[in-house]
């Protein structure tokens, strides 16, 4: 039977809030609920939802459980505080621990904040970045919703740094790992990937930036040799159209605002986040911490229940 960790997050933040919801969810595989119990329990009751799952018992699988995790500071829904930066890594260390040891089949995250993590002094960019610490990987990020997967080939960076970080290696590497776990995770026997340029109109004949005629053509005819399934680069403003969509397995954009901002109109809410290439399984929610919602049951819980479901499909299908 599939077992998954979910860590609660930024304690702040929904992310509470998301995993007391689910409570109200018997349509989803057994899950351990990593946190604080009277967090979990006082954010209950602010939603007024019965709460009170067991804590976690690794001789036994139950539907919903506890692994509890102690807070070091008092939490007021909506109100950061530095102070729990080493609580909400943690919940990350315990999961990914447990996922290294077998005890876990798959991880699953609700939102951190990044900015107070490194307002109490600790160094931090990203889930997937400090996921790749962990397992001493090199993953890469895709956000999937039904009818549309994007990757990335470089992730939390600023904007002026982006075209030094895409070389000949990296870009193999990204498209690499994703060929290979399109097929190993999402049963895709010979995966179809759209590849954006980096320069509007891909650079237009090396007019507008010579990226794509140095770097990313001979990548992509190499692997084309191999029999990839790749087209590109193709300019990221006319890619993202239906006729070209409804014949590709996923999108490659060159850097997180290029292809995100068009998946996430298309599915806010019902969209996970898939980090791709590590030793071990983890999906995320496609949104914050919306602080401004904590504790106000305005939230909706759809794309938690949706990177559960996808983290549990992923499993059977590795």
């Amino acid at each position: 039977m599939t077992l998954l960790a979910l860590t609660s997050g930024e304690p702040a933040g929904i992310g509470p809030d998301l995993c007391v919801q689910l409570t109200r969810h018997g349509d989803l595989p057994p899950l351990v609920i990593i946190g604080d119990p009277e967090l979990l329990a006082a954010r209950a009751a602010m939603l007024g939802i019965a709460f009170d799952p067991p804590r976690y018992d690794p001789d036994q699988t139950r539907p919903l459980s506890v692994l509890p995790v102690p807070l070091a500071a008092e939490v007021r829904a909506g109100e950061l505080n530095p102070a729990n930066a080493g609580y909400v890594l943690k919940l990350l260390d315990m999961a990914v621990s447990g996922c290294q040891r077998g005890v876990f089949d798959a991880m699953v995250t609700a939102p951190i904040h990044k900015g107070v993590i490194n307002d109490a002094g600790l160094p931090f960019t990203g889930h997937t970045e400090y996921l790749a610490e962990l397992t001493d990987a090199s993953p890469v990020m895709m956000l999937a919703t039904p009818g549309l997967r994007v990757a990335l080939a470089t992730t939390h960076l600023p904007l002026k740094d982006v075209s030094a970080a895409i070389d000949s290696n990296s870009l193999s590497r990204v498209i690499e790992i994703l060929h290979r776990d399109l097929i190993q995770h999402f049963g895709i026997d010979e995966p179809h990937i759209l590849v954006c340029g980096l320069n509007p109109h891909a650079g237009e004949g090396g007019h507008l930036g010579r990226e794509e005629i140095d770097v990313i053509i001979p990548v992509l005819e190499r692997y084309r040799r191999q029999g990839m399934r790749l087209d590109g680069p193709l300019p990221a403003d006319t890619l993202f159209s239906p006729d070209r969509l409804e014949r590709a397995d996923a999108v490659l954009a060159m850097y997180h605002d290029q292809g995100l901002p068009v998946l996430k109109y298309l599915g806010f809410g019902k969209a996970i986040n898939v980090t791709l290439g590590l030793p071990i399984l983890r999906t995320s929610v496609d949104h914050g911490t919306a602080l401004e919602l904590a504790g106000s049951g305005k939230i909706h819980d759809g794309s938690l229940r949706a990177a559960i479901q996808a983290a549990a499909s992923m499993r059977n299908a590795r």
